[in-house]
């Protein structure tokens, strides 16, 4: 028997390796799909993901994922956290190595929500790693602020890492075994 399917909206590449990698060893495998994008502005990442799922459930009448994400660096009051992708998108790494040009506190926590809507409702599980900011990006794989992203006794950054490596100790990777575990509990899907 081959592996359960579970649409993920999403059409970030990188997110739906590091979910399957997880996924695979729970007998579960995610794959994108295209739903219209409708984004409740939030502050709450849960908020957010919670949203999202339930709309692209409704419009998909499937169960589906969604998974949202922000880094929050404690310098900058947790900025960028909800807003991670918009800042990623038009300031980039060097725009948030620049605010923090000078700051010798770089402590940074990534976090992870993946809410799950099925017919029972949404389901939601969270992941975080604690970190910091690295003085410079390094590594090649990853995406987002993955370059610059050193977690907790580690000294390479998330970008110097393999998948494996990386869902080791990242947020994402954290919230997908959650996710996971409630899979093989709950047997809803």
């Amino acid at each position: 028997m081959g592996a359960r399917i579970i649409a993920i909206a999403t059409s970030n590449k990188h997110k739906v390796e590091e979910i399957n990698n997880i996924l695979s060893g729970c007998g579960y495998r995610v794959e994108p799909v295209n739903v219209p994008k409708i984004e409740v502005q939030s502050a709450s990442l849960v908020e957010v993901a919670t949203f999202a799922a339930a709309t692209a459930y409704h419009v998909l009448h499937r169960p589906v994922i969604v998974e949202d994400a922000g880094l929050f660096v404690e310098a900058l009051n947790g900025f960028p956290g909800p807003y991670s992708a918009y800042v990623y998108k038009t300031i980039g790494i060097s725009g948030l190595l620049r605010l923090l040009e000078g700051e010798s506190n770089r402590k940074a926590v990534f976090r992870s929500v993946i809410a799950l809507a099925h017919r029972g409702g949404v389901e939601i599980f969270t992941g975080e790693t604690r970190g910091a900011i690295s003085l410079e990006p390094r590594g090649s794989q990853g995406f987002g602020f993955d370059p610059v992203f050193v977690p907790l006794g580690e000294t390479r950054t998330f970008a110097e890492m393999s998948i494996e490596e990386k869902n080791r100790f990242s947020h994402r990777g954290r919230a997908a075994k959650k996710l996971c575990e409630w899979l093989t509990r709950e047997q809803v899907l």
